[in-house]
């Protein structure tokens, strides 16, 4: 487990005490603390890693990830659970199922919000349709235009949630279709810029549903040694997006990355790997007026 501190109003580290709350929140006690858990490009991995010596021998698991989420939910008030996409392809469990399986057990778990990543396209508009019943979470996109096909009305822009006394305004956004996934798939879905539409979405959710705190499922990717666009550049480029939470380039990440956006203000991005092997932790404080946040890591592994 890694564990990094920011302080997101001034980017400047601030001290913290065995407990993992800060300092400045045990003199404030009107401070609202929100637990988000997140995970990314989890590709059917319904049991875990088998035990054969490999790099996540023994690792991952929807049961285990289950009983972590059982477990933070007992110690925390505030939680949310996302997913940044591909939730589809990589085990028998897809070919067979057909996604029925994910989408139950990431209902049991009591997901709140996910995104659609490349791959959750490969049993094609139909098949997404046909396993859409069975999710008692949200799918959030921004960019792909859905209209005129059967995928239309049942993917939002966005999703606000309502945590204690915490508005969360969440959004979506995904990679580019074409050349990723054959036409017959996706069919009609239109990609739009990605970035464009995340700000337009984020300044709604900021500035018209006073949010408290917004944040991006990405299936864009970290970054890329070309000008792609990644949640790198979608960071340095937006303006009311407080955390990133990305996908598609399987990225373990130890701690979030924590930059400037268009507006200078800071803004973090956070990955969870692949397959299951990582549940993403990130614990935001408020103050009560939500000028000062401050943000804590602890991603857990799952063994």
């Amino acid at each position: 487990m890694t564990r990094r501190h920011f302080i997101k109003s001034t980017g400047t580290t601030l001290a913290f005490v065995a407990s993992g709350l800060p300092l400045w929140a045990m003199d404030k006690p009107k401070v609202e603390k929100l637990t988000i858990l997140h995970t990314n490009d989890v590709h059917s991995r319904i049991k875990p890693f088998p035990s054969d010596g490999g790099r996540f021998a023994g690792m991952g698991g929807a049961a285990k990830r289950a009983a972590l989420i059982k477990q933070v939910r007992a110690q925390e008030k505030n939680v949310l659970l996302l997913d940044s996409g591909d939730i589809f392809q990589g085990t028998p469990f897809f070919n067979y199922f057909g996604g029925e399986l994910e989408f139950k057990l990431m209902s049991q778990m009591n997901y709140d919000v996910a995104t659609l990543g490349n791959h959750d396209f490969d049993a094609g508009i139909d098949g997404f349709v046909k396993q859409h019943p069975l999710a008692n979470f949200s799918f959030v996109n921004a960019n792909y235009d859905f209209r005129g096909t059967d995928m239309e009305g049942l993917i939002q822009a966005y999703k606000i949630i309502q945590k204690g006394k915490l508005k969360i305004g969440i959004l979506g956004v995904g990679i580019e279709l074409d050349g990723l996934v054959p036409k017959k798939l996706y069919g009609t879905i239109q990609y739009q810029n990605p970035i464009e539409n995340a700000n337009r979405v984020a300044a709604y959710l900021k500035q018209e549903e006073k949010c408290d705190f917004v944040i991006c499922l990405s299936h864009l990717g970290y970054k890329y040694q070309t000008n792609k666009v990644s949640d790198i550049v979608l960071a340095k480029n937006s303006k009311n997006i407080d955390l990133i939470l990305g996908g598609h380039t399987h990225t373990f990440m130890k701690q979030p990355d924590e930059g400037r956006n268009a507006a200078g203000k800071p803004i973090m991005i956070h990955q969870a790997g692949w397959a299951g092997v990582l549940l993403g932790r990130l614990d935001v404080y408020f103050e009560k007026n939500a000028a000062n946040k401050c943000v804590t890591c602890e991603s857990i592994y799952v063994k």
